[in-house]
């Protein structure tokens, strides 16, 4: 999801991480997939928890959490596997949950000044403003985020 914008009636699929909800166009949402055996290998890469073999395929796991909620996800109800843009081609990912998905229908709102980057826009369910998430926004820009705030390697 880039900066097109939704129609009126959009369907979201909304997600629990830590205590807050958030959403995403469902149009990216391949499937919801209980937790499985996350294989973990040395590497550098932010936010990279891991990655989890889905239907034959290695699929990435991407801990948001810290980003959305301020901490790292330890337990977790399922993993959230969704399609992002890496260069020319789509590649699933996956990010843990803690809590409970639904499906809904909205309509989106653009956020407004000051909120983070990766928020694409705002739904308005009942009294609760829910951030919709531009998935491939957060990822790299966390990641970006995070190499810049890593100390310098020393070099020879």
């Amino acid at each position: 999801m880039s900066t097109r914008e939704f129609a009126a009636g959009a369907s979201f699929v909304l997600l629990q991480v830590g205590n807050r909800r958030f959403g995403l166009p469902a149009e990216i949402v391949s499937e919801l997939a209980p937790p499985v055996r996350l294989h973990t290998f040395p590497h550098t890469t932010p936010l990279v928890a891991g990655v989890i073999v889905r239907r034959g395929r290695i699929v990435p796991v991407f801990d948001v959490s810290s980003i959305l909620s301020g901490k790292s996800s330890f337990n977790h109800r399922f993993y959230l596997i969704a399609q992002r843009r890496a260069g020319n081609t789509a590649e699933a990912s996956a990010i843990p949950l803690s809590g409970e998905c639904e499906l809904t229908t909205a309509e989106m709102r653009q956020p407004g000044d000051g909120r983070a980057a990766y928020v694409a826009g705002l739904l308005q369910i009942g009294d609760e403003t829910i951030e919709v998430l531009d998935f491939e926004k957060l990822v790299n820009s966390s990641a970006r985020q995070a190499s810049e705030s890593a100390p310098a390697e020393a070099r020879p």
